[in-house]
Parts: structure tokens; sequence; C-alpha cells
């Protein structure tokens, strides 16, 4: 079965977005041009908004767990509004541990995301910067000026 889903998460960075897939144990690949996922949609699940049955699948450059060549993969599709990139997955199955690495709706990955975007501003700006994993969960962000 087919479960593609669009993350509420608009990408502006590749660079932020790389080292965000890191965070979470994954690993872009540039410039590939299919992402895996169940192959076909069966219309158990509504395909996302703006992209018709024909574009699933296909993408620009890829996030994939290394060595694992079971798991699902993320497609980073340029954005019909031609800002930026989406990103689509097929959660189906867990994305065969896809979901695993980057949670739930894919939290985990636009958690990491927009840290590895807000450090990438402020380090463009001059200033050093710190991520903290914290116990509970939660990620922090240290700035110095």
């Amino acid at each position: 079965m087919s479960h593609v889903s669009k993350f509420d998460c608009q990408v502006t960075d590749l660079e932020a977005l790389k080292k965000a897939a890191e965070d979470c144990g994954l690993e872009l690949v540039e410039n590939q041009k299919t992402y895996k996922w169940y192959g076909r949609s069966v219309g158990d699940y509504p395909i996302p908004a703006g992209f018709k049955e024909s574009d699933l699948g296909k993408c620009d450059h890829a996030l994939r767990i290394p060595g694992n060549r079971e798991a699902y993969e993320i497609g980073v599709v340029k954005s019909k509004t031609g800002t930026g990139y989406e990103l689509l997955w097929d959660f189906w199955a867990g994305g065969h541990g896809l979901t695993a690495k980057v949670g739930q709706s894919g939290d985990r990955l636009k958690q990491a995301y927009q840290v590895r975007h807000t450090e990438r501003h402020w380090q463009r700006k001059g200033c050093r910067t710190q991520v903290i994993q914290r116990q509970d969960g939660f990620v922090e962000l240290k700035v110095r000026g």
C-alpha cells in the first residue's frame, strides 16, 4: 500500500537539510532523480496537494538511511511555487525504518532542519553557534555574537 505524504516544511537551504539529515541518521544524495516508495498509488490515501500521481517517486535529490536497502526514501522535490523544495515520503509500514529516524510526521527531521537553518543564518552574520541535544529530546541552539 502507498501512503505518500508531504512534510509540512518548506526547505530553502540544502546545506541545512544535509546537516539535519545527518542529525537524524540519514544522508542527502544530491541529484538522485527517484526516491524509493511503494511504487504505485493504490488510491487508499490522498495524493499530496499540488502533485499528480505521475509525480510520485520522482525528485531532484533524496534522503536515505545509509546501509538500509529496505527503507523507503524521502524525495526532495522542487516546490511547485518555485521557491525551495518540498519533501515527499511514503510512510506505509513505517517507511521500513524511515519513520523511526524522522518521527511520526517527520517531526524530528523538521525540527532538525529548522535548527540547522537558523544556525546557518546566524553563522552567515558572523556569530558562533552551538547545537545541544538535550536529554528531554529538545534541541537548544546557543548563539554568540
